[in-house]
């Protein structure tokens, strides 16, 4: 594999020959997860891979997130933790890196849960030297009446186009994977996650590992249950976010564009264009015929959602399709607009991704 653009260099670097072999470094970047970062560090902790070192990377939280860690590592010397006061993820992550003793690098988010034989799954991959990352399935898990319309709109190809590892039933290369798992060399070579961008920050770097050669692996044995958004606002607020990010990374890899990326902009557009021709006569039936076009497909793809919800969740699932596609078409144009007068570009956000 030939190197790829750096994008932010770890605070401190340790050189390949003190990595060791075999070794898998488990980074975790929380912020504010005292509810669930036990949880998380005993699902790793009890990994059939026993062979770890344990990064979690605190980004200042106000709960007793730090203390939770602390408390684990005292009784387990493979768990360390980091502090981040930049407190956003792809600094989080080259922190983590920078500690980095492993071979392999793996990914673990603070509010999800993995089987006992991930870890183990990933490098079974990963030692075969043809892939350059591994990923698994991220299945979403609703704990309340929106939240489990959520969950079960974030595994529809209505709502996520082709991001295959949302829904996905067959092993296969793909253009990203969530909660990667990659080579440390590699990651080191590629210089890290860009810290200026804080949103869409895993994919901007698993296009940098297409780009340098490498292949992505989807394996749907591996398997993440993720707690997803659980009210419909929040999902908005999320995507408006993802759909911004996702505007950064096109301004650095424009050639990076698929056309699920267009999709929902597209629709935004379409909707926004359509309100202006409903105020005349003439042209209100253009009008309409946009705004019926959309709900047709909504209500449709609804019919087709959640099916084994109870009514009272289910009633949720248009709304939760609506707010993830108006929520990334809205932030992607006004991304867009931003960048058009140089406004655009990192913005401080303490909310998880």
């Amino acid at each position: 594999m030939t190197s790829g653009a750096r994008a932010g260099s770890p605070e401190v670097a340790i050189p390949a020959s003190e990595t060791v072999p075999g070794l898998v470094t488990v980074a975790i970047p929380a912020r504010n997860e005292s509810a669930s970062i036990r949880r998380v560090l005993d699902a790793v902790r009890s990994q059939t891979y026993p062979d770890l070192q344990i990064v979690v990377v605190d980004g200042s939280s106000e709960d007793d997130t730090a203390a939770i860690v602390a408390d684990v590592a005292r009784s387990d010397p493979r768990v360390e933790l980091v502090a981040n006061p930049d407190r956003v993820i792809p600094r989080a992550m080259n922190l983590a890196l920078a500690h980095a003793r492993g071979e392999w690098f793996v990914r673990v988010d603070a509010h999800c849960r993995i089987d006992d034989d991930y870890v183990e799954r990933v490098v079974e991959h990963l030692r075969t030297g043809r892939w350059a990352g591994v990923g698994g399935r991220k299945d979403g898990v609703g704990r309340t009446s929106q939240g489990r319309a959520i969950a079960a709109v974030m595994g529809s190809p209505f709502g996520q186009g082709n991001s295959v590892y949302h829904y996905g039933t067959e092993t296969r290369t793909v253009d990203h994977i969530p909660f990667g798992a990659y080579p440390t060399a590699l990651v080191r070579d590629l210089g890290g996650w860009n810290e200026n961008q804080l949103v869409n920050e895993d994919f901007e770097f698993d296009y940098r590992v297409r780009r340098s050669g490498g292949e992505l692996l989807f394996d749907p044995a591996i398997r993440i249950d993720w707690d997803c958004r659980q009210s419909v606002s929040a999902l908005f607020r999320q995507y408006r976010r993802y759909g911004a990010g996702k505007v950064q990374t096109l301004v650095r890899h424009p050639e990076s564009v698929g056309l699920r990326h267009l999709a929902a902009p597209v629709v935004v557009g379409a909707l926004a264009g359509s309100l202006p021709l409903l105020a005349a006569r003439r042209t209100r039936p253009l009008g309409a015929a946009a705004l019926a076009g959309y709900g047709a497909l909504v209500a449709v793809a609804s019919m087709r959602t959640g099916t084994d919800l109870a009514p009272r969740d289910r009633r949720w699932v248009p709304a939760a399709f609506v707010a993830l596609h108006l929520g990334w078409g809205l932030g992607f144009w006004e991304e867009i607009a931003a960048t058009a007068v140089g406004r655009g570009g990192p913005r401080r956000s303490l909310e998880a991704s």
